[in-house]
């Protein structure tokens, strides 16, 4: 049987020694939501490009950027509901900026630090 990549399994054993090093598949993320926003001029805001920039440098995040993190996408879960949300094609301006903070996998990461960090207290 062939090995399937889960991408939930960096974020699940980077969540057991609470490095706070953005899994690669995070990064990646960000990095396909900074070429689109280059290639379609839109989506995002000049702290979503930080954001990005911070994602694909694999730099060690603080706790309070993991919480703006999960705040992010808890305001912006509705845009998903748009056209073109997930065309890479035609990109909707809310796709490119969930990419730019990281995605499902970054939203999914996010959360996981974020309860981690609580439950350590």
């Amino acid at each position: 049987m062939p090995f399937a990549y889960d991408p939930f399994d960096e974020i699940r054993r980077e969540a057991a020694g609470l490095s706070l090093v953005p899994p690669q598949v995070v990064a990646d993320n960000a990095a396909r939501g900074l070429a689109l926003r280059q290639k379609f001029g839109r989506g995002g805001t000049e702290i979503g490009v930080g954001r990005a920039e911070e994602l694909v440098a694999r730099t060690e995040l603080s706790p309070h950027t993991i919480k703006r993190m999960v705040s992010f996408f808890a305001r912006h879960e509705v845009d998903k509901r748009a056209k073109n949300f997930g065309n890479d094609a035609n990109p909707s301006a809310g796709y490119v900026a969930w990419l730019l903070w990281g995605g499902d996998e970054g939203r999914a990461w996010a959360l996981e630090m974020k309860g981690r960090m609580q439950a350590d207290g």
